[in-house]
């Protein structure tokens, strides 16, 4: 009996350990993305800046862009600086901005690394460029939904002393803002 007792246990182990993993490996995909319009000074030219930070989980980059070249689950500063311009390049070809209609460059600033809750986050600085000054920011937002239609992109913009905020999904993907 002793060894059937034995096995039992060691199998009830094994599935509760095999239960953590998976909902560990399965939590939620979320990005803060924050602008903030830039007012410019009396005499200025005419177009519009937004400067933006997006806050995106390097273990969801790392799952797209495999980051972690040691191959030891920890994702170090230099694999994110090393990776600085594929991880530009995927996040910024996920979203178009545009103004009346007339799209607006998005130009990388700097990558830093930030701790949130749930782990440590790439902090992406740009700005977001219109010709015009529109009086409306189109977003078209479609980080990570190709391969992770659950993911969230959490927007909070400022602009003077209105403030936005919104929950981008699948279904709500594009969004409208008042400059």
């Amino acid at each position: 009996m002793r060894a059937v007792e034995y096995v039992a246990r060691a199998a009830a182990a094994l599935a509760i350990g095999f239960a953590s993993a998976t909902a560990g490996a399965h939590s939620a995909s979320d990005a803060y993305l924050t602008l903030t319009r830039d007012v410019p000074a009396t005499g200025a030219s005419s177009g519009t800046l937004v400067h933006a930070q997006w806050d995106i989980a390097l273990r969801d980059l790392d799952f797209v862009l495999q980051l972690d070249e040691a191959g030891d689950g920890n994702i170090v500063w230099r694999e994110v600086r090393e990776h600085q311009a594929a991880i530009f390049k995927y996040a910024l070809g996920s979203l178009r901005a545009s103004g009346e209609g007339e799209p607006c460059a998005l130009t990388p600033v700097r990558l830093l690394v930030d701790r949130h809750a749930d782990g440590a986050y790439a902090a992406l600085f740009f700005d977001i460029a219109c010709k015009a000054a529109p009086k409306r920011l189109t977003l078209d937002y479609r980080l990570f939904f190709s391969v992770d239609p659950s993911h969230r992109g959490i927007l909070v913009m400022r602009s003077g002393a209105a403030v936005t905020t919104a929950l981008l999904s699948p279904d709500n993907a594009r969004i409208e803002l008042a400059l």
